[in-house]
Formats: structure tokens, sequence, C-alpha cells
């Protein structure tokens, strides 16, 4: 389940979310502006920047990574991404903090005593969604992000219950914003039902939304990724031997375009430093 991309439509759709998730929000939490950047270098990449408006300048940067598999080696990624954007942005910034999402605390990266100091302080805020609470007392944004980790057995009818909610709630168009979330979220969640399944299932008639062509396209492109990976792995394994695995981590980063060109070029690697070269230069 693609979780990055939904939580990335989530806060397009109400950057306020995740102020929503804090105790001490900043007091123009309402004026704030969500981006996603990438800083050019090797595998550096933040899920998401919440920019303050630039009238206030400086201003509080917020970072945020959304965390749903183990990586031990989080935090030093986290940390290392969100001081070269804030030094590469000092002028704008008086402050950054950092924001973690993850499902449950069992995801947490285990050996954290080094960053004890930033866990312990007031600049990082770990969430736990399932510790948030039940879904039908939460804001109707929040629970749209706990639904992504609700049980598969209990999602359909906390689904419909968000739908429904919205549209008692929320504006029109906010409704329909939500309606298109939460579909998004089942169809990920139960990718081999049809699509006449899920609209019983949600009691809507997906052909009515962009969601559904949108994320069947989306799945046959990264299944075509994952079998192109899956390929080059194979072939380098049997070239070079056992990939390190951060050698590893930087090829699943790879377009699906410079994934073909890594196996064409492969023919031509004798060591592990020929592949590392072709990876630095990208």
């Amino acid at each position: 389940m693609r979780r990055d991309s939904i939580f990335y439509k989530l806060f397009q759709q109400s950057p306020t979310l995740l102020f929503e998730l804090l105790t001490n929000p900043p007091t123009n939490a309402e004026a704030y502006r969500f981006d996603s950047v990438a800083i050019k270098e090797p595998k550096f990449e933040i899920d998401g920047v919440f920019l303050p408006p630039e009238n206030t300048s400086p201003g509080v940067v917020y970072f945020c990574e959304v965390q749903f598999q183990k990586d031990e080696r989080l935090y030093e990624r986290v940390f290392a991404e969100s001081s070269l954007y804030f030094y590469r942005n000092r002028d704008r910034f008086n402050d950054w903090q950092v924001v973690i999402i993850y499902p449950s605390r069992s995801i947490e990266q285990n050996d954290i005593y080094s960053h004890r100091n930033q866990l312990n302080g007031d600049q990082v805020h770990r969430i736990y969604l399932d510790e948030l609470g039940d879904i039908r007392s939460l804001p109707v944004w929040v629970a749209l992000m706990v639904l992504t980790t609700v049980d598969d057995e209990l999602a359909p009818s906390e689904a419909r219950y968000l739908i429904e909610r919205s549209s008692v709630e929320q504006p029109e168009t906010a409704s329909h914003a939500i309606i298109e979330l939460v579909t998004t979220i089942l169809v990920y969640k139960f990718e081999q039902l049809s699509r006449e399944e899920v609209e019983q299932m949600l009691g809507i008639t997906l052909k009515e939304t962009r969601v559904y062509r949108e994320i069947k396209e989306e799945g046959r492109e990264e299944g075509r990724i994952e079998g192109e990976r899956s390929l080059i792995f194979r072939l380098l394994q049997r070239r070079l031997g056992e990939l390190p695995q951060d050698i590893r981590e930087s090829i699943e980063t790879l377009s699906l375009e410079k994934l073909e060109n890594l196996g064409e070029a492969l023919l031509d690697f004798t060591s592990l430093a020929d592949l590392q070269v072709w990876l630095e230069a990208l």
C-alpha cells in the first residue's frame, strides 16, 4: 500500500492537518503552506515540508516524515536532510521542527540512544497513529490518517462512516475530497477486488471520481517498476555478488527509466566500484 502518496494528498487537501497532531501548534498554523522537496544530494528527499507564510519571515519550518516500514537509519537520514535544508535556507527560518508519523511504536528505529537529545527535547515530535484514539472520535482529517492503519476487517465500515460523516460536517468541496481520499485508501488496501466490489463496499460509484482510474494506472506502472527492479537485482548479484544495503536502497529509489538505463550499463561493470560510480553520477 503506497501510504506516502496518500499522506501527500491528505496534506495537500488540508495543510493544517499536521498541526492537529501537535500539542503546541504554531499560532499561525492556518497560514502554513505544504510542499514536498528534494535536496540535491544522493537519496535525500523529504516527505513533506510545511512552510510559514513569507510575510512572517524568519519563521519556523516543519519537516514531516511518514514511516510505515522499519528503518534502522531513519533518524540519521531525517536529521541530516532537515539540517541540510535548514542550513541552505537559514535566512528564511529561525527554527525547525520535525514530525514523524508511525502506524505504531513497533515500527520505530530500535537504536535511538545517539539521538537522545533530539528525541527527548521539544524539536522532534513522534506520532503513533494507533494511539490517537477511536477513529470515530477524531477530527475527520485525522481519522483519514488513522484509516490507513485500520485492520482490513474493520476498514470498510469505518470508511463508510467517514464518508457519511463528511457529507454532514463538511462543505461540498471538502466532502468530495474526503470521499476521494477514503476511496484511495480502500482501493490500495483491497487491490485484489474489482471496481464493482469496491463500489459495493463503500456504497458509492467510483466511476464518478478520478481516483479509481488513476490508482489502477499507478498500479500498472508500479508493477513494471517492481519487475524491472527485481531483474536488476538478480543480474547485479550474479555479476558482482551480494550488494551492500546502502547500494540496494539507492537502486530502490530509481525511476523506471533509470532502472532500464542501469540494466544496460551493468553489462560493462566489473566490480562494485563501477556500480557505485554509476549511481553517484545520477
